[in-house]
């Protein structure tokens, strides 16, 4: 199995078990080299929220966006090489107010998806 399927089913496998997540699609795979790919899965959220993970994986370094949406951007996370004034540099989080400040994710995929997961249950749990 390559590091790229593997991935995909461990991603899957985590969303498929989680209880706001429904539909989840593998919307694009290019694999490049067994170090070097790239992987974008969505899913459907309650309430017609989206949740899309775009990976891109270059020799042991990973490139991230976890990105709620409807419509519009909601809130995201990545490691855009921005905003070297915050102390998590080149991790960040983009707030529904449009401000960026400090993220807790490590650009390791399933441990940052557990804190993604968690940071939209309770953004739904504020909107109720």
């Amino acid at each position: 199995m390559s590091k790229l399927t593997a991935l995909a089913d461990s991603i899957t496998r985590h969303l498929q078990s989680h209880s706001l997540c429904s539909e989840i699609r593998v919307i694009e795979t290019k694999e490049f080299s067994s170090d070097r790919f790239r992987l974008k899965i969505r899913t459907y959220l309650p309430k017609g929220y989206n949740l899309q993970i775009s990976l891109y994986v270059n020799f042991g370094h990973i490139d991230y966006s976890y990105q709620m949406f409807s419509d519009r951007s909601l809130l995201r996370w990545d490691n855009k090489e921005e905003y070297r004034n915050l102390n998590t540099f080149p991790h960040h989080h983009h707030q529904i107010d449009g401000s960026v400040v400090s993220s807790p994710l490590m650009g390791i995929p399933m441990q940052d998806l557990p804190v993604v997961l968690h940071f939209i249950e309770r953004y739904f749990q504020d909107i109720e």
